[in-house]
């Protein structure tokens, strides 16, 4: 029996969907919104008009990419949580009204969970159970994945993410927003070594930005009292020194997490694993400990509808719908 399942993203500032027909995407289509750039980050009112203005261009030209008329679609699904709570509204009442009409299964997506298994959309994929760093502006979590159904968080932030440590800091340094891409590009003509930040000491897989993002503040503020053109002169090694030390990190939680659990399948996702320095940390690790790792293509890193409607594939093959009356949340458990 074939499954297709279309796919409806709308948690942030892209408006996605996506298509797919037993575990392959067919579409994978997405809107973003320019309109936060000027205010230095998401506006949430602006960002739930945008997915009103983009929701049904987008799932057409999903549909249409992907061949698929809709009568063919076996279930509709769209990101349930966690999220923007006016912006999962949109998607998550077209997704009913459409799964009303057509007279089709409703399946409500994790937003984290669909990230962990964006590593399961291209070969080669992991293996089952994989570790998954899962990194955003809004997340940092270690992923224990035993199934596409079953997963464990079993290390996260107890303040800021990772994300947020770079957009934050790419602001004090006077960097346009989405300032995190920013910095990876700078990072790449500077010296990782010219500066030292600390290394936060949490206890366990835990991890911690608060207090990096102080000490990043405190040093630039220090630095320009005697140099007004400090970063201006320095950007680079800046931007490669504090890139860095974020990335030590997080590869040095995941070698803890990967040495106590035995697990040598290591996946990167979420937002943050498009950072070239990331991923070239990873694949160096990979090879000093014998790690098989892997990172989705960059289109699947960022907010996207694919990762979405991969993960409904598999919750379809475990029957695992919902009523109509699913409603949306900000923020959820898994």
């Amino acid at each position: 029996m074939s499954i297709t399942v279309l796919a409806i993203e709308s948690s942030c500032d892209e408006t996605a969907a996506s298509v797919c027909r037993d575990g392959k995407i067919l579409s994978n289509i997405i809107a973003s919104q320019k309109v936060h750039e000027q205010y230095g980050g998401v506006v949430p009112e602006l960002a739930s008009r945008a997915h009103m203005q983009h929701i049904v261009p987008v799932v057409d030209q999903a549909m249409k990419t992907a061949g698929v008329p809709l009568d063919e679609l076996d279930a509709i699904a769209f990101t349930q949580a966690p999220g923007l709570i006016g912006a999962l509204l949109v998607g998550a009442q077209f997704a009913r009204s459409l799964a009303l009409a057509l007279n089709k299964p409703l399946i409500p997506v994790h937003h984290m969970q669909a990230h962990v298994l964006a590593n399961l959309i291209e070969e080669p994929s992991p293996s089952f159970p994989y570790l998954c760093l899962t990194v955003s502006g809004g997340h940092t979590q270690i992923v224990h994945c035993e199934s596409p159904a079953i997963m464990k968080v079993i290390g996260e932030t107890i303040d800021d993410a990772a994300g947020e440590a770079f957009d934050k800091t790419a602001k004090i340094l006077g960097l346009h927003y989405p300032g995190g891409p920013l910095i990876d590009q700078y990072a790449k003509e500077g010296n990782p070594k010219a500066f030292k930040f600390p290394e936060p000491q949490i206890p366990g897989l835990d991890f911690s930005f608060s207090g990096l993002k102080t000490a990043i503040l405190y040093f630039l503020q220090e630095h320009t009292r005697e140099n007004p053109d400090f970063v201006k002169d320095r950007l680079s090694d800046i931007c490669a020194s504090v890139q860095q030390r974020i990335i030590t990190i997080l590869l040095n939680k995941l070698k803890k997490a990967a040495i106590e659990t035995g697990i040598t399948e290591i996946c990167l996702a979420g937002g943050v694993s498009a950072n070239s320095g990331l991923r070239k940390g990873l694949t160096e690790a990979g090879k000093k400990y014998g790690w098989k790792t892997y990172y989705p293509s960059l289109e699947y890193c960022t907010d996207n509808a694919a990762m979405i409607a991969i993960t409904a594939y598999y919750k379809f093959i475990e029957g695992d719908f919902a009523g109509l009356d699913i409603t949306p949340t900000a923020r959820a458990n898994w």
